[in-house]
């Protein structure tokens, strides 16, 4: 019989932390994600069953909805991420789906994704290297599809100009970590 242990997208026991003067890099390891498109055709009823669901409408682009239990935000065209606690909601998938019924595809992405929150007073002058998002610009819930690091990253304002959540896939984790240290020790 196997004996598996959970590890966290940068492969350790415990999600990983690193603290600078004036910012933190939280690795994020409590999220459940589902992703949702809503189906040719059936974008009102999908968008009906997510209302019910969420207890707001979907994001529009460059948006994201920050609630309880459950979050939100824009992707693509007619696709959204769903987040929740995962200790809560370990199928999200399940419950997006029975919200939206066949209106839209719904697919489990927590272990698809890595999420790092960074935080704190320093944050624009870190993310400025890494990527060319307008920290100053956005309000709690924007979200930017960017470059960061050479890669695809989804960066989520959480708290105007102190924290932000950035997804990228899981096996770029490393990678984005890396990044975000290295671009802290350079201005920090």
């Amino acid at each position: 019989m196997h004996s598996l242990k959970p590890i966290t997208a940068l492969a350790a026991a415990a999600a990983q932390t690193d603290h600078f003067e004036g910012l933190s890099i939280q690795e994020r390891a409590d999220c459940a994600l589902a992703s949702l498109a809503a189906r040719q055709g059936q974008e009102a009823q999908c968008a009906e069953g997510a209302k019910a669901l969420l207890g707001t409408d979907l994001p529009t682009p460059g948006k994201g909805v920050l609630g309880e239990p459950y979050s939100c935000f824009w992707m693509g065209a007619d696709q959204w991420m769903v987040s929740a606690d995962y200790a809560a909601h370990e199928r999200l998938d399940r419950e997006v789906k029975a919200a939206i019924g066949d209106a839209g595809s719904v697919t489990e992405q927590s272990d698809g994704w890595c999420r790092f929150d960074v935080t704190g007073e320093r944050l624009q002058d870190v993310l400025e290297r890494l990527c060319n998002v307008d920290l100053p610009a956005m309000q709690a819930g924007d979200v930017s599809r960017s470059r960061l690091e050479h890669m695809a990253c989804f960066i989520w304002c959480l708290e105007p100009r102190q924290k932000v959540a950035i997804y990228a896939p899981r096996s770029a984790a490393g990678s984005l970590h890396h990044g975000l240290v290295e671009a802290a020790r350079s201005v920090l």
